[in-house]
């Protein structure tokens, strides 16, 4: 039985037009999701393989393909439910959000600001990647990560709360080249309602990390 599987999409594929088209999320989901789920569980099989054979030649490869689709895989997962057709503004006091809007006041000197760093984080990506605002365990803050691919440039025990795919199958189809304009566009359906609850969610867990 596979570790891991697709989880189904939270709204039909045509929901969060016109800002991203309902090719591109079918595509998206069913096809590029799908290839990071088949590689993670790939990568598990070939693993239980070498150690069952004792056979380690190919360990550099299978632990970076292990990463990369596996963290391809939850960024996904979080992906499509952080949008919304019905979402965009930013979160506020009245709409139930205002434990995170209050921590991105602290963190990031409001919410404007911290818009610009996200955006810039996830259109300036060299390549494939995303921008990605997290909760640091350490610290109790909130952060902007720019993760190249999957899983490079991520700082350790950080927790996900809102990611926005850059790759270029995420807006191709629709934006040709012009990131900028698909990144932008992407506020227009953030779920703050998700992130929020995952804001909230983290704070109570436990970090696990073994530092001072």
């Amino acid at each position: 039985m596979s570790t891991y599987t697709l989880p189904e999409l939270p709204y039909d594929y045509a929901a969060l037009e016109p800002v991203i088209s309902g090719e591109i999320i079918e595509l998206h989901h069913d096809k590029h999701h799908a290839a990071y789920v088949k590689g993670a569980n790939d990568t598990l099989d070939q693993l239980a393989e070498a150690r069952e054979k004792d056979a380690w030649g190919a360990i550099n490869g299978l632990e970076k393909n292990l990463a990369f689709h596996l963290s391809g895989h939850i960024l996904h997962s979080i992906y499509w439910q952080n949008m919304t057709g019905d979402g965009g503004g930013e979160p506020l006091e009245k709409d139930g959000t205002g434990e995170l809007a209050d921590a991105i006041a602290e963190y990031f000197g409001g919410f404007a600001r911290f818009k610009a760093q996200l955006s810039k984080a996830a259109a300036t990506t060299q390549g494939s990647g995303w921008g990605v605002l997290a909760y640091e365990p350490v610290s109790g803050r909130l952060i902007v990560e720019q993760v190249y691919d999957h899983q490079g440039n991520v700082g350790q025990g950080s927790v996900p709360l809102l990611v926005f795919d850059a790759w270029e199958h995420a807006f191709y189809l629709q934006y040709r080249n012009q990131k900028v304009d698909f990144v932008e566009a992407m506020w227009r359906v953030v779920n703050w309602q998700d992130v929020n609850a995952r804001y909230l969610k983290a704070k109570q867990l436990p970090s696990g990390l073994l530092v001072p």
